[in-house]
């Protein structure tokens, strides 16, 4: 199988053609069922009719037919049909009994209708004849006994079938030419509603080349219903990557920014060859450090979440940072309640890292305990994870600025001032939200991290 050129997707074949051989393929077995259908009933109704007149005959020939003094069958009065008195015409009559002689019409000049004998037949028999070269027959034969006889007589009628195949021939003719006809037009039309059809695609198309030429940065055409949603999605996915990529160059400003007050402090005490010199590139390669070691943490959350659809099963997460903090604050007791089951849409790097900040704070500014709990019941596709602690908490109106970069409370034990800004940034990037608030149960502070929930699957 051939490589795919970079930026090049495969090929599955047209959709028009598809559409096409799908309305080809349909039409055609509509066409050839509702044909042998059609054809089927009108040669039987042409059929029918010719029989029913051979019936009549042989009724009209049951009813004029009488016994003489010899024994032998007479007509009373002749039939009305002119060809039986014409030799040849293709219309014959004839009535046969045991023990007596053939009765036949004058059409049948020298020739005799082979009928069998050797059974009744109360009711008409129908069927076709192949008894004279060259002129199929239709017949109907039916055994009767004569008031005044003991014989049975089988009276017969017989007519060739040169018209009613000729008919039959007609209705075929007629019925090709038409079910053609038709099946041209409707191919003609499944073409035209194809390529009308398809037109919105077009239009889609012609529209996204206007985007990469002009500058655009939507599709605002005007579009059918069932279009629409594609639309929808494409304009979601131009609204996504332009928001991914506002955020990378305001990440790389930020960045920047940040980087620059370190490095003019360390190139001025580097130039005036300042005695602290190696304090100072200590101290602000220090600085330069948690600022990328933040700016990297988005970058990879916003990396991961552009993946897909992210899953992290609250509980386990929980847990593992427990374990983790529990081995760097000993003293400090640690509780978890909740539901197990709790499953967020983020990765579990990112979840990982956001509980590690707050549950680590929660260790170091508290009084010796912390309790998390899992809740799902924050709304419906929410579910969220609060941790307490038991120490001084945060004024109210000091909780806003604690989220800014840097920003922290009690500078006397060691830390970045970076922790809450983080679990906001990455929060943020999934959609979620970080909240302050003061402890109920434990006097101190109270973090809801609150994330968006994903669809639990079956174990």
């Amino acid at each position: 199988m051939a490589d795919v050129p970079p930026g090049s997707t495969r090929q599955t074949g047209s959709l028009a053609r598809r559409m096409m051989l799908i309305a080809a393929v349909g039409i055609s077995i509509l066409l050839l069922l509702g044909g042998l259908a059609l054809e089927r009933t009108l040669t039987s109704q042409v059929t029918r009719a010719f029989d029913d007149q051979l019936v009549w005959f042989g009724n009209a020939m049951t009813a004029s037919t009488e016994i003489g003094p010899d024994g032998e069958v007479f007509f009373n009065r002749p039939l009305g049909d002119q060809r039986f008195l014409e030799p040849n015409s293709g219309l014959y009559w004839q009535i046969s009994g045991k023990g007596h002689d053939d009765y036949p019409s004058r059409s049948l000049w020298d020739r005799t209708l082979k009928v069998p004998t050797d059974h009744f037949d109360a009711a008409p028999h129908i069927y076709d004849s192949n008894q004279f070269a060259g002129e199929p027959m239709r017949m109907i034969e039916r055994t009767i006994i004569l008031p005044g006889s003991q014989t049975k007589w089988w009276f017969a009628v017989a007519a060739s079938r040169g018209e009613l195949d000729a008919q039959i021939r007609r209705i075929r003719a007629i019925l090709i030419y038409s079910f053609v006809v038709l099946g041209l037009g409707l191919f003609i039309m499944a073409g035209l509603q194809t390529w009308y059809g398809l037109g919105p695609l077009r239009r889609v198309r012609l529209a996204i080349k206007r985007m990469r030429t002009t500058g655009a940065n939507r599709v605002t055409d005007p579009l059918p219903l069932e279009v629409q949603p594609l639309v929808q999605e494409l304009n979601g996915l131009l609204a996504h990557s332009e928001k991914q990529a506002e955020e990378a160059r305001t990440h790389a400003g930020n960045l920047a920014h940040a980087l620059k007050t370190p490095l003019t402090v360390v190139m001025n005490a580097a130039t005036a060859k300042a005695p602290d010199l190696a304090d100072t590139v200590i101290r602000e390669a220090a600085v330069m450090r948690r600022q990328v070691d933040h700016h990297l943490a988005r970058a990879r959350a916003v990396g991961r979440r552009a993946v897909g659809q992210s899953r992290a099963v609250v509980w386990d997460s929980v847990e593992a940072v427990l374990r983790a903090v529990g081995r760097l604050y000993e003293r400090t007791r640690f509780d978890l309640d909740g539901d197990r089951t709790a499953v967020a849409a983020v990765e579990r790097q990112d979840l990982d890292e956001m509980l590690g900040n707050l549950i680590e704070n929660a260790a170091k500014y508290g009084g010796g305990s912390v309790f998390v709990t899992v809740s799902p019941d924050a709304g419906a596709g929410w579910c969220e994870v609060w941790v307490e602690d038991d120490g001084m908490g945060i004024p109210e109106e000091e909780r806003a600025r604690m989220f800014d970069r840097g920003a922290r409370l009690d500078t006397g034990k060691p830390g970045t001032g970076l922790g809450l800004a983080i679990v906001r940034d990455v929060a943020e990037i999934y959609g979620g939200t970080v909240e302050l608030d003061e402890s109920e149960d434990l006097g101190g502070l109270l973090v809801k991290l609150r994330l968006p929930a994903a669809e639990r699957t079956a174990d």
